[in-house]
């Protein structure tokens, strides 16, 4: 269960950075944070994903 709250809130902060690709005059001045924030946290998790593989 808790790997599918971590995966949504994954998918969510993507859909931000998305949308600042997209339509960057619309980006949130915290966006850069965000990004970083976004990269550091899928590096976690695939990194942990790679661990528990068989």
């Amino acid at each position: 269960m808790e790997n599918r709250r971590i995966l949504g809130l994954l998918i969510l902060v993507n859909l931000v950075v998305l949308l600042g690709q997209i339509w960057p005059e619309g980006a949130p001045p915290f966006a850069r944070v965000v990004n970083i924030g976004f990269l550091v946290a899928t590096l976690l998790c695939f990194s942990a994903a790679l661990k528990k593989a068989p």
